[in-house]
């Protein structure tokens, strides 16, 4: 019953109509790049992502996840969880649509658009150069992955 249920909500992460074609998509891309060139293609489109979907002037850790929040529920992206530890900060994003959208063999490289969107955002309030977005551990099968925002 478990392995139904992760089916059926996996098939609604990401559209019919985008599901073959991102499939075939990613294969291809896999086939001529190395998963290296295919985490810097995709760190590189999050980023044209963040600056064509910039977020407002805010000064708070809420009032950012809150913006965050608004474009991904406007596009059916899942969530973010922000959470201050320390030296930097854990971002988690929920029922991210890349496995559903480019199957489950291309979360090895998909993730990097998030890397590239977050990281993009944080410059664009002030962040320092120094600090860098990267993923803190593998996806799971719903979508889930955390990143870290920090040196």
């Amino acid at each position: 019953m478990e392995r139904a249920i992760h089916t059926h909500l996996a098939e609604r992460l990401c559209s019919r109509q985008w599901r073959d074609f991102l499939a075939a998509l990613a294969g291809e891309l896999a086939d001529d790049l190395t998963t290296s060139h295919l985490r810097g293609l995709l760190r590189r489109t999050g980023e044209r992502f963040a600056r064509q979907r910039a977020l407002p002037g805010m000064t708070t850790v809420a009032e950012l996840q809150a913006a965050v929040n608004a474009i991904w529920t406007d596009l059916d992206w899942g969530w973010l969880e922000i959470a201050e530890a320390g030296d930097h900060l854990a971002l988690t994003h929920y029922c991210a649509p890349l496995a559903a959208g480019f199957g489950a063999g291309s979360q090895a490289w998909t993730t990097a658009f998030l890397e590239g969107v977050y990281e993009q955002w944080l410059r664009q309030l002030g962040a320092n150069q120094q600090l860098r977005v990267t993923q803190a551990g593998e996806p799971d099968a719903f979508g889930t992955v955390g990143f870290r925002f920090g040196k």
